[in-house]
Order: C-alpha cells, then structure tokens, then sequence
C-alpha cells in the first residue's frame, strides 16, 4: 500500500513540490489555501462568491499527467479589452465546474478526472475567506494581495471569520504517513492552513510527522534575513502541541550572478542553514539549487526524492 501523504500550502512552492512528488509512488493529497484575492482570482471571487482559484489551478497542473500543452491551454490568460482580460482558462473552468457541481471540491475533483491527476486537491475551506495581516507598526491590512503588495513587515496574520473546514481535509490529515508544510510564501500561503482550530487539532492527533520544506530564498516583508531555524520558529508558533520534526533545506550554494540578481531586483537573500539551532530537529539537508530561466529553484526531483527516502525508512 503506498505511503499517504498530505501537503499544506499554496502558489508556486506547492506546486514546484508536487511536481517532484507525484513522479514516486506515494498517495498525494494537496490541501490548498483559498484565500488569494488578488489579479483574474480576486475579480472571479468577488462575482460568483466562491473561494479562491488560482492557487488550486496551479497545483491541478503540476499534478496532472497530461500533454503539455493542455498545461499551456490552463495557463493562457486572456490579454484583450472587455471582461475577459486578465482572467486564465483553468480559473474560469475550475469556476464553470464548481457551479456545475454545486462546490468547489466536486468542481476540482471533475476536472482532475479529465486532467489524470496523480493525487487529489482539496481546497481548505469551500468558503469565501479573509486573510488579515498584522505588521509591526501597528497597521492591518485586509486581503492577501494587499497584504503581499504592503511594503510593512509582517508580524502575525489571521482570518476575518472563522473558516469552515473542509472535512475531507481533516480526514486526509487523520490517516496520513507523513505532514508536509511546503516552501512557499510562510504568511500569506502556509500558515493560512494553520490558522483553523480544526487542523490544528487534527494534526496534534496525528502520529504522522511534521516536515517543513523550507525556502531557498527570503521574501521581502515576511522573511528579510531569516535563517531555516528562524523560518520553523515562525511556523512552530503558528502549530499546536505537535511541532516540525523535520526540516529539509538547501545547502548548496547559488551562483554569485543570481544571487545578486535577486538580491538588487528583488531584494531576496539565500536562507542560510544554520544546522546549530536545529538540535532536536531531523535536517535533510542537499544541493537543491537549480538555475531556470535565470530563476533560482529548487531541484524538484532531488528534494522529492530525498522527501521519500525519509518516508520509506522513518521509524
């Protein structure tokens, strides 16, 4: 019987991950947050009243095993002049479906039939939600996209209302092998999962142990200067009684050119991994660096497979 595992997250890092992933023979179920409000997203939240969809599209691609340009066809968005503009084809599928269907689980589990998913996608609520930011002068600021877009540093965030949990999330997190917080954005698409008292208490039952994959590089507002042990710090505060267990991280290093590339245009830094503050942690540490594009990313097939070691030999 193959190994459950269930990834929380959201955006790019999720999906990057689920890439790697869904090339080993493990059983996959992405939960992802819904609470991405701004671009094509914001607009089709806003007229049809359903959670957030552009996060769920990505990860339907990276785990479809379909021709590439079916992901392409996904992907397209619309450059035009009237209401189309801006808005992509799978955003206005997994729209069309969800009201077909009558939510947006059922939505995404139709289209994930069409699309040969190798595993299952579960947004974390089938409510319309509310990501607050808290920054350190004091300020709040309402939404994800104003949040992201808000030149403050980020000192907490939290929901507007309290989100109904999708149940199919806490079953997936009760018979999982192994709990995955995924690299991505840490405030504004991880611990959006972990801002419900129904996951966190789903997860204090768990047996399953908790790994953090952690990002390469810092984000600016949320992460500026912060060190692998200072990125589960951050996490940790946001889990219950049960805490990381496991960290996997980058110990390779990033080529001078790109790494003042981001450093100047986007004022991004390497995470330096800092194994001495880690000591009752199990580190899974590799040269993930991979240059696409001139974008620093992470080796997918490498970081999963390092993942499913620790899977297939864990006590």
């Amino acid at each position: 019987m193959k190994k459950k595992v269930v990834v929380l997250g959201g955006g790019t890092g999720m999906s990057a991950l689920l890439t790697g992933l869904k090339e080993f023979p493990v059983d996959i179920t992405a939960v992802v947050s819904v609470c991405d409000d701004g671009r094509s997203t914001g607009r089709l939240r806003e007229e049809f009243h359903i959670p957030a969809v552009g996060d769920v599209r990505k990860v339907l691609v990276s785990l479809s095993e379909t021709e590439p340009l079916v992901e392409k066809l996904l992907n397209y968005r619309f450059q035009t002049t009237s209401d189309l503009n801006g808005h992509t084809v799978g955003n206005l599928l997994l729209v069309a479906m969800s009201n077909m269907t009558g939510n947006m689980s059922e939505g995404i589990e139709a289209i994930g039939k069409v699309l040969n998913l190798k595993g299952t996608v579960l947004p974390l609520t089938e409510e319309q939600v509310t990501l607050v930011g808290l920054m350190t002068d004091g300020s709040v600021v309402e939404g994800e996209h104003n949040i992201t877009l808000c030149d403050k540093v980020i000192k907490s965030v939290y929901y507007k209302e309290e989100p109904k949990v999708n149940k199919k999330v806490i079953k997936a997190i009760n018979e999982a092998d192994l709990i995955i917080l995924s690299m991505g954005s840490i405030y504004t698409s991880i611990i959006p999962n972990l801002l419900c008292d129904e996951v966190l208490k789903a997860l204090d039952k768990s047996k399953a142990p908790i790994m953090y994959t952690c990002n390469m590089m810092t984000q600016p507002g949320e992460t500026d200067g912060l060190t692998v042990s200072e990125h589960v710090k951050i996490m940790n505060k946001y889990l219950g009684r049960r805490k990381i267990s496991v960290v996997v991280a980058n110990n390779g290093k990033i080529n001078e050119t790109a790494r003042k590339r981001y450093e100047s245009l986007e004022q991004k830094d390497p995470v330096k991994l800092d194994r001495e503050n880690l000591d009752k942690i199990k580190v899974i540490a590799n040269d993930y660096v991979t240059i696409e594009d001139e974008l620093i990313r992470h080796d997918t097939i490498l970081l999963s497979t390092d993942i499913f070691k620790y899977l297939i030999t864990k006590k």
